[in-house]
C-alpha cells in the first residue's frame, strides 16, 4: 500500500473510532464525512437540543502534498498525537489551525 493510501486508511480509522463513541446526546446525530477522491475527512454533530440546534464540525483532516492536515480539532485529545501512534511520522503532519509563523516552532510540518 503506497503512503498515502496508507493515510487514508489511518485518518478514516481515528475518525471512526471518534463516531463510535458519538455523542451523549440521542437526538444528536454524529456524522462522518469522507471525500476520498479530495481527501477531506470531517466528523460532524447534527441535531437538537433543549429546542436549539446544533450543527457543526468537531473533527476536520485532510491530505494535502503528501501530508495530513489536522485543519480543527473540537476535541479535548491530542489528535496528532494518535495519528502519530498510528503510524503517521510527524514531519508529513500539520497542525492547519495554527498559523504557518506559529507552525515553525513545532516538531510538526510547518507546509
Amino acid at each position: 500500500m503506497d503512503r498515502i493510501n496508507q493515510y487514508r486508511e489511518i485518518v478514516k480509522q481515528l475518525l471512526l473510532s471518534y463516531a463510535e463513541i458519538g455523542s451523549p446526546d440521542p437526538d444528536v446525530e454524529t456524522q462522518m464525512l469522507f471525500d476520498t477522491e479530495r481527501d477531506h475527512y470531517q466528523l460532524m454533530n447534527v441535531g437538537w437540543k433543549n429546542q436549539r440546534r446544533i450543527y457543526g464540525c468537531f473533527l476536520h483532516i485532510d491530505i494535502k502534498d503528501g501530508k495530513v492536515w489536522l485543519q480543527h480539532n473540537g476535541t479535548e485529545d491530542e489528535v496528532a498525537e494518535e495519528l502519530i501512534h498510528l503510524g503517521i511520522p510527524k514531519q508529513d503532519i500539520v497542525i492547519g489551525f495554527h498559523s504557518p509563523f506559529k507552525r515553525q516552532f513545532t516538531d510538526y510540518a510547518v507546509n
